[in-house]
């Protein structure tokens, strides 16, 4: 068994995700986790989170931790270990990894998931999920936190250059999907291995270099999924 994995473009809690509306029952829990945005004033990115959220009749809880050591406590693991719907905002996705590798809050994370929490990861929260971890800056591959190591995922796909998706594309392991997902925009994975698209863009996959549907993406995220 799992839930419900929404990959979200990026530009999270804004007007045009109506996905979450869809994802997020009325008088949910949604547990926030900010981590990525450590050195990008959280508090604010809260904020909006929790008036967003109140608007669709949710509640917000904030997982207050930045640092990998608040990370190896046993605390944060207990409130993600009980969570029914979970976010990762977007942000540094350097950080979020070096943050959550091996640690007891990221087996948290992952086995309230498989025990049939909604999940969305927006952006670079995203992209860090999977084993080839998109780098923005370049387009080029790095090591992310290796859950999903079927698929890669480009966020904020309406911004890239043609120059740089090309070289994420010509550099992705043979049949490997990557899938560029626009922003406010969410692929949504639902528990029996389906997908589906939901917001105001779209999403663009190739697998070996060439342009592919969404019926090639993998039903199987990889060790994840075992």
């Amino acid at each position: 068994m799992n839930g419900t994995l929404a990959l979200v473009g990026g530009r999270e809690w804004t007007e045009g995700c109506s996905f979450d509306a869809e994802l997020i029952g009325e008088g949910s829990e949604v547990l926030v986790v900010p981590a990525a945005l450590a050195y990008e004033n959280p508090g604010r990115a809260v904020e909006r989170a929790t008036r967003y959220f109140a608007e669709l009749g949710a509640t917000v809880r904030v997982l207050d931790v930045y640092r990998r050591v608040e990370a190896l406590e046993e605390e944060p693991a207990r409130i993600a270990s009980e969570a029914s719907v979970v976010y990762v905002a977007s942000g540094s996705p350097m950080h979020l990894r070096s943050v959550l590798k091996n640690t007891p809050l990221l087996d948290a994370l992952v086995g309230s998931w498989r025990a049939g929490a909604t999940v969305l990861a927006s952006a670079e929260g995203a992209s860090v999920l999977c084993s080839h971890m998109v780098d923005s800056r370049g387009g080029a591959f790095t090591v992310g936190l290796e859950l999903i190591t079927t698929m890669t995922v480009i966020p904020r796909y309406n911004q890239w250059s043609p120059e740089k998706w090309h070289r994420t594309v010509a550099l992705a392991p043979s049949g490997m999907a990557v899938v560029g997902i626009d922003e406010a925009t969410a692929l949504i994975r639902s528990p029996d291995g389906g997908y589906h698209v939901s917001g105001v863009g779209g999403i663009h996959v190739f697998v070996d270099g060439k342009p592919a549907d969404r019926s090639d993406l993998p039903a199987d995220l990889g060790p994840t999924t075992d």
